[in-house]
């Protein structure tokens, strides 16, 4: 009876750490199950790193907008100025050539030469015909003309304000015949003096308010002082 207690004994005492180290086993088991969901926030907070992906993906997306910028910034800083069309330029040549003559276009009475009785004979009575500077000035609004005379009828100055010569610009105008010789000012007018010559000088008078030719003026030099007394 004492042998078989004790065998008995013995088996409680195995039976009982087997349990124990069953119950180790399992404790082992539920830990390790505890790790795994503290594993998944720490996943799920590396998931925003799929829009920098994303960002690298689109990388080239992302910099086109960047890459684009620059160029329209640059635009204004290449843009060169707008160079005088032939058309333009011939026009302004052949005013250049006229006023070596003492002519304006589209008026065939000449500086110098002509007489301001000629003028009216052909055109009629002026709008208005008073002194101003350095001698008369007959205003004809219906073609675009007045003619500066000195006392002796002789015009010193034909001055033309066409439709088409009121298109120039002064950059168009010094593109072609270069910077004038000279400028004045009259009121809101600014004067570029071109000299052709010994005799005559072609003048553009261009309003600031515009920055457009208002008319302009194939003048006499000579003749502005001429048969001015009696």
């Amino acid at each position: 009876m004492k042998v078989s207690f004790k065998k008995a004994s013995y088996g409680f005492v195995l039976a009982g750490v087997l349990v124990l180290a069953a119950c180790n086993s399992a404790g082992s088991a539920s830990s390790s199950g505890n790790d795994a969901p503290s594993a998944s926030p720490s996943a799920s907070a590396s998931t925003p790193a799929s829009p920098s992906a994303s960002a690298g993906g689109g990388t080239d997306a992302a910099a086109s907008p960047s890459a684009s910028a620059p160029a329209s910034e640059s635009a204004p800083a290449s843009a060169a100025p707008t160079k005088v069309s032939a058309e333009v330029a011939a026009e302004i040549k052949e005013l250049m050539k006229l006023a070596k003559e003492g002519k304006a276009p589209g008026i065939s009475y000449v500086a110098h030469d002509s007489l301001i009785d000629d003028v009216k004979k052909d055109w009629g009575k002026p709008d208005s015909d008073d002194m101003a500077g350095k001698g008369f000035y007959a205003v004809y609004s219906k073609h675009h003309a007045a003619f500066g005379y000195n006392k002796g009828s002789q015009l010193f100055d034909i001055r033309s304000s066409d439709a088409k010569l009121q298109k120039l610009t002064l950059l168009q105008i010094e593109q072609t015949l270069g910077k004038p010789s000279s400028t004045t000012k009259s009121g809101d007018d600014t004067i570029y003096v071109y000299e052709t010559g010994n005799e005559f000088q072609l003048k553009f008078a261009i309003p600031k308010s515009t920055g457009k030719v208002d008319h302009i003026s194939v003048f006499s030099k000579t003749g502005s002082f001429n048969n001015m007394a009696g």
